[in-house]
């Protein structure tokens, strides 16, 4: 059974909100920060018919002050009821409706819905994704002290790794609401943690990382630790990233990636599928890495993708063809996306990108060979075989896109350059302490 199939019906979740005494429901903005409406209980049934309003305007991104009122409406399938240390609360997804019972055309898990129904629709396939889960864990989040809850490195074991009980404990809640994890692990950076959950659909992986980041927070808050998300936190060490694997299906259950006639067994249409990634990669850059603290990650030698290229097995490549065990294991792995972006944007631009690849026959070329950082020695200040590399660059490849015009929508394209330019102006503008030690005595 997949971890999907477990979720409840509508009919079974009566008695199950008479176990809990709050339920949030959950949302995001276009940034991905999570938000979220305590209800009670009680009156979740009618919620779930009628939707509960709130004012959009107050969220980023949403919609403007003279056209504020929006609707949430949970989605059932997603109720899951999550045991914390001091109180049982319920959890729910919802999406969001305007006032005459239509989407919202603001509403970031809209797009990921549109982009896999079209490809049902076109292809007839289905999409398979595994996130990996990437955070610190720091005993503050006071950066003018030491905020390290560790010294350790990749998979240090107890005493040394600090964070160890926090990440069980995340396990054991999402266990507890029937949530899997594959494997777990203290990371390269000091007080930096990786969880890996199953795979499961593309919608379902996208709701699902709106619970697991919830959860790991507040477990990590009960235990006097700060959970953050935040890209790059530390000079001269690895980045939180936001690693996505993603195979797709179609009907009678065979994976399209895999061709044990081909060589690497990759499918001709995992080649373009592919290729549509490497052609729109810097174009969809302001979705993968979404803050001017995203590109600080984009270092040789420090595991963050900095051309647009492809790979076996190398981690060095921007898209990774990962060791498989068999057909049903072949899958691709970006590996430029953060986890300070939103969720459903990313997995819909990584679809809508392969997709694109297939839609125009599009041909990958070979793969990379050897270490990815060794060729960045002539790189330019704009050089077009690279990721962006700066915000600005992301927002200049996002200004000239149609592709990702078509893809969020003309309401969202709008509203979230606006955001990001408005992100980008006041990071430009902000005069550092670096800045006044080095020209403060000119």
């Amino acid at each position: 059974m997949k971890e999907g199939d477990s979720a409840l019906s509508s009919v079974d979740l009566s008695d199950r909100y008479k176990d809990v005494e709050f339920i949030k429901i959950f949302f995001t903005d276009l940034n991905g920060r999570l938000r979220a409406l305590t209800v009670n209980p009680e009156l979740m049934e009618g919620i779930v018919q009628k939707g509960v309003g709130f004012d959009g305007s107050s969220i980023a991104g949403i919609t403007t002050v003279d056209d504020s009122d929006r609707l949430l409406f949970p989605i059932p399938k997603s109720f899951r009821t999550l045991q914390f240390s001091t109180e049982q609360v319920g959890f729910c997804i919802a999406k969001i409706l305007n006032l005459l019972g239509g989407r919202s055309q603001s509403d970031p898990r809209g797009v990921l819905e549109r982009v896999l129904e079209r490809a049902e629709e076109e292809y007839g396939v289905t999409f398979q994704v595994a996130p990996e889960h990437e955070f610190f864990l720091l005993k503050s989040d006071d950066f003018t002290k030491n905020i390290h809850s560790d010294k350790a490195g990749y998979f240090h074991s107890d005493p040394h790794d600090k964070g160890g009980s926090v990440r069980n404990q995340i396990i054991r809640t999402l266990k507890h609401c029937g949530i899997r994890h594959e494997k777990a692990h203290h990371e390269v950076t000091a007080s930096q943690h990786e969880i890996n959950l199953e795979h499961t659909d593309a919608l379902s992986a996208a709701d699902r990382t709106i619970l697991f980041n919830y959860v790991a927070e507040r477990v990590a808050a009960e235990q006097g630790m700060h959970m953050t998300l935040m890209p790059k936190p530390f000079d001269n060490q690895n980045r939180n990233a936001f690693h996505l694997h993603i195979s797709m299906w179609d009907k009678e259950g065979n994976n399209l990636f895999y061709d044990k006639d081909r060589e690497y067994h990759l499918s001709r249409r995992a080649r373009q599928f592919i290729a549509g990634i490497l052609k729109y990669a810097r174009q969809t850059s302001i979705i993968m890495a979404s803050t001017y603290n995203s590109y600080k990650a984009y270092v040789p030698e420090r595991e963050a993708p900095m051309a647009v290229g492809w790979g076996i097995k190398n981690r060095s490549s921007m898209v990774r063809l990962p060791y498989c065990t068999g057909p049903e294991n072949t899958r691709l792995e970006l590996r430029c996306p953060d986890p300070s972006g939103n969720a459903y944007l990313q997995m819909a631009a990584l679809i809508q990108m392969g997709l694109q690849g297939i839609r125009e026959e599009l041909e990958c070329g070979p793969p990379d060979t050897g270490s990815v950082y060794r060729s960045l020695r002539d790189c330019r200040v704009w050089d077009e075989r690279f990721l962006p590399r700066s915000m600005y660059e992301a927002l200049v490849e996002a200004e000239r896109s149609e592709f990702l015009k078509e893809l969020l929508g003309p309401n969202i394209y709008s509203n979230y350059l606006c955001l990001k330019i408005a992100s980008w102006e006041e990071h430009r503008t902000h005069v550092t302490p670096r800045e006044l030690g080095n020209y403060l005595s000119i």
